[in-house]
């Protein structure tokens, strides 16, 4: 491992379903992660991702990579552009630091409108 190594990139294939179940699942019951109607009445084109979800993905995304017997320290992400289903999101992410045994790697996941999230997962070996 090195400071700028490039993860492998992972597309996530944006379903209404994996949308709705996840949003459920984490208990975000607002209507915008489940009723298109609702979401567009209040200014968006669809049901979108809620940010438990995407927390999840990026760390799902860092330790598929870094393998199980790390431990996430920390995450730090920003929300862009929504996650609307029928795209494909793709987390992509490079290593930025390395202190001993811990390392950062910053994390961008892309939609078709644009960078849906950013941030880092620091993660101790």
């Amino acid at each position: 491992m090195r400071i700028g190594e490039t993860l492998p990139p992972l597309e996530i294939p944006l379903t209404r379903s994996l949308i709705v179940a996840t949003a459920i699942a984490s208990r975000d019951y607002r209507d915008v992660h489940h009723d298109p109607a609702l979401a567009q009445e209040r200014g968006s084109q669809d049901i979108f991702m809620n940010i438990l979800t995407t927390n999840g993905l990026v760390d799902r995304f860092v330790t598929s990579w870094v393998g199980p017997t790390a431990v996430v320290k920390r995450i730090r992400i920003r929300l862009g552009a929504p996650n609307y289903p029928g795209d494909t999101m793709t987390l992509t992410g490079s290593v930025s630091g390395i202190d001993g045994d811990r390392v950062t790697v910053d994390v961008v996941g892309a939609n078709q409108i644009g960078v849906h999230v950013s941030g880092l997962v620091e993660v101790q070996l």
